[in-house]
């Protein structure tokens, strides 16, 4: 893809704890070699590939031979040595060549010249430099991605490399960062099959953070916009596509925070039809379904379905029953509302199964988790492989539906320090293939967080610790992304 040729992408990991930007969206910098020490022939032909790649960061991190990647305190260590190379006659580009060259790309800049200042958000100036130097050749095809491979096994190509890379991806010309921005590769992804599930969740107040359990890396999101009012208010998360989305109120209305990974950025949301709060909610792929909720003091049946490509709202027939403070989830296709009640003084046991074919619901006794008390957290509810499992913040227990039967049964223990107030402050997800439960004990003056995993098979439940951290130990929202 570079013909062989060395160029420095930010790319900067300071810790086990970093925001999303310094690595799923990185800009890049070329260096030119001509300080080298190096045959003239070999710096003429090194300045002729230059000028195929756009040059646009800041930051800088040296892609290696097999993709591997050093940060910055290894640049600099390798620029002593090959500041030292040099005195000894070596090819090394020192540390001073380096500011020289930063120094005449910020000249190049200033003049209005070609040197360095392509702008991802500005496709005319892209044209200019196209149309003065042809950099790409009189072959290139925009079009092919890589164009020894075409489009379409490029694109298979992209798809299968892990999501965490695709800031690397997006930094090295401009039609990877263009397929990526625009969530086209996420699309082709979903098409294909492939995704991988990433936790978010908020253990402090307008603060969210990521964790990718197939890398154990953690991220922290940009703080969100917001005022007193939304900050005290009550918030449903659910994560649909590309995009978190928050539902909480301000001071006379109801409104939706909108986090997208294609810009690592909030904005406002599209607000329900009927916006409300305390529903139940699941997502599958790019849609999402909030069904029940309350508005005032009214509880409702309707149900909503939300499309993160059109970003549209639909409204879907109502429930047979209104209810509040339920749970939702797919499962073989469709969508279930699971508990709830109308009022503080008794809990539903039935659950509600809509079928998006036909757009009809159907009442299914028994369908919730046993529940003794209305001031209880909605069911803590996940789906692994179309089978149904719940966790009993009480017993600390893990339960399977059994479908058939129409039944609940004791499949084993919770993690034992999965701490939780009625079962709210505890989150219990589906994440892939696994089942994770996410919280921690109590502690004066703050407390740390435990992320528990284990992929359902015949046996009992042995959980895996995948990570903990220093931190709120409270999970105020939760939600899953897989893309």
């Amino acid at each position: 893809m570079l013909e062989g040729q060395s160029c420095l992408v930010s790319r900067s990991l300071p810790s086990s704890c970093e925001q999303e930007s310094k690595w799923v969206y990185m800009s890049y910098n070329f260096i030119d070699p001509s300080n080298s020490k190096r045959h003239s022939g070999e710096r003429n032909e090194e300045e002729t590939r230059e000028r195929k790649l756009p040059k646009i960061s800041r930051t800088r991190v040296e892609i290696l031979g097999e993709g591997d990647l050093v940060g910055e305190d290894s640049l600099e260590a390798e620029g002593d040595r090959e500041g030292e190379n040099s005195e000894e006659g070596g090819d090394g580009v020192g540390e001073d060549s380096l500011e020289a060259e930063g120094d005449r790309e910020g000249e190049d800049l200033e003049e209005g010249g070609d040197g360095g200042g392509e702008n991802p958000d500005n496709p005319d100036n892209r044209e200019e430099q196209s149309d003065e130097g042809d950099h790409r050749g009189e072959n290139w095809d925009t079009n092919s991605l890589i164009p020894a491979l075409g489009r379409d096994v490029s694109l298979h190509c992209l798809i299968h490399c892990p999501r965490s890379e695709y800031g690397t991806l997006a930094s090295l010309n401009w039609d990877f960062h263009n397929i990526i921005r625009s969530g086209e590769l996420y699309r082709h992804r979903r098409k294909s099959g492939i995704s991988e599930h990433w936790v978010y969740f908020s253990c402090n107040v307008l603060e969210w953070e990521a964790f990718d359990p197939d890398c154990g890396r953690w991220m922290r999101l940009p703080p969100m916009p917001s005022n007193e009012c939304f900050m005290c208010s009550d918030k449903e998360s659910l994560a649909v596509g590309t995009e978190l989305l928050v539902f909480g109120k301000e001071v006379t209305s109801h409104v939706v925070l909108r986090y997208s990974i294609l810009t690592n950025s909030w904005s406002s949301g599209i607000t329900m039809n009927e916006p409300r709060c305390l529903f139940g909610s699941a997502s599958l792929e790019e849609i999402a379904i909030v069904a029940g909720g309350c508005v005032q003091n009214t509880v409702l049946r309707s149900a909503e379905l939300y499309n993160s490509e059109t970003g549209t709202w639909e409204i879907l027939p109502s429930m047979n029953k209104a209810r509040k403070m339920c749970s939702g989830v797919f499962m073989d296709g469709k969508f279930y509302v699971i508990g709830g009640n109308v009022s503080n003084k008794e809990s539903y046991t039935c659950g509600e199964e809509y079928n998006l074919e036909t757009k009809t619901w159907k009442i299914i006794p028994n369908m919730s988790p046993v529940r003794s008390a209305a001031t209880e957290a909605p069911p803590l509810v996940a789906v692994v492989n179309n089978e149904l499992y719940a966790a009993d913040y009480a017993e600390k227990e893990l339960r399977k539906y059994d479908k058939k039967n129409n039944s609940w049964f004791t499949l084993g223990r919770l993690p034992e320090r999965a701490v939780s107030t009625n079962g709210w402050g505890l989150a219990f997800r589906a994440c892939g293939e696994r089942l994770i439960v996410i919280g921690g004990p109590r502690a004066v003056g703050g407390g740390f967080i435990e992320l528990n995993s284990w992929v359902p098979n015949n046996g009992p439940p042995q959980w895996n610790m995948l990570a903990s951290k220093h931190s709120g130990s409270f999970v105020y929202n939760c939600a899953v992304m897989g893309c």
